[in-house]
């Protein structure tokens, strides 16, 4: 309950500013593609993208180039959970490909933390790092839905990777 609570008072009070974007996403952690032992299970994910630009490296008339820091945690159903922080960028695919834009965004992103296996995946290391690829579909009321793919390494710090 004190779990709930925290996560609930998070969630509350990071919604005071409207630029900011909120993050929701449910699938499946730990999908093989190669036909080797399957432990999968289902994911929830939460970030909170910021805003706020930290790095502008690119020309001022393309957004692709202004990295954006966010905050995340995920938690599997085998009680794994990874509390990361990092950066992303977006880039209106119309604007990209057709010069004008449309309701698509691409949304790459790149981040680190702490990751707790609790009864799930050992992954050989408390740190982990994460890349993540997400395209989105802006509805008429700023909303998205999409679909991403990431992946999470301990980049050969640990035991195994």
């Amino acid at each position: 309950m004190k779990n709930f609570a925290f996560v609930f008072l998070i969630f509350y009070s990071l919604n005071i500013n409207a630029n900011d974007l909120n993050v929701y996403g449910f699938g499946i952690y730990d999908i093989k593609f190669d036909g080797s032992d399957d432990k999968s299970t289902n994911d929830f994910r939460y970030e909170r993208r910021f805003d706020k630009t930290i790095l502008d490296i690119g020309p001022e008339d393309d957004n692709f180039f202004f990295l954006k820091p966010f905050i995340g945690l995920q938690y599997t159903g085998d009680s794994a959970s990874y509390f990361l922080t990092g950066i992303y960028l977006e880039d209106n695919l119309g604007q990209l490909f057709k010069g004008e834009q449309t309701n698509m965004i691409f949304t790459p992103s790149i981040g680190f933390g702490y990751y707790d296996n609790g009864s799930g995946k050992n992954l050989g290391n408390d740190l982990q790092f994460r890349t993540t690829l997400e395209l989105s579909y802006k509805l008429k009321n700023e909303n998205r839905v999409g679909i991403s793919i990431g992946h999470i390494s301990n980049a050969n710090l640990g035991d195994k990777n």
